[in-house]
């Protein structure tokens, strides 16, 4: 599922998300999601999130 609408994102999901030092390389990381920082509804490079173990990013996919 795609994590550019934040309707689909909840807090406990395992995410995929890209770092901010990723986004050229698309590297993944996954985890589980602990805070959801993007407010708007949709954003259309994924919904910022903050995981468990503190990284930041936008999520790619919903796992």
């Amino acid at each position: 599922m795609s994590g550019t609408l934040r309707k689909n994102i909840s807090i406990g999901a395992e995410v995929a998300i890209v770092l901010k030092e990723d986004q050229r390389s698309g590297n993944l990381t996954e985890g589980i999601v602990s805070r959801i920082l993007t407010k708007s509804p949709q954003h259309p490079h994924g919904i910022k999130v903050q995981l468990e173990d503190g990284q930041v990013g936008r999520v790619k996919e919903i796992l």
